[in-house]
């Protein structure tokens, strides 16, 4: 699958958590961990309510 490169806003908190779960699982890069995280997203999909309606504010 072709991957294509998208620019994204985080804060630092989650760069922050991404570079974490990168190093922990020795993946090759924060993109990846990204993309990890959307492919569950993807899959769970009995997940998505809890994922996606929840309002979460980390430091708003």
């Amino acid at each position: 699958m072709i991957k294509r490169p998208h620019t994204i806003e985080l804060k630092q908190r989650q760069v922050e958590y991404l570079e974490r779960m990168t190093k922990k699982h020795g993946l090759p890069d924060v993109g990846k961990a990204v993309r990890i995280l959307v492919d569950f997203a993807l899959h769970e999909t009995d997940e998505e309510q809890r994922i996606f309606t929840k309002l979460r504010c980390s430091g708003c």
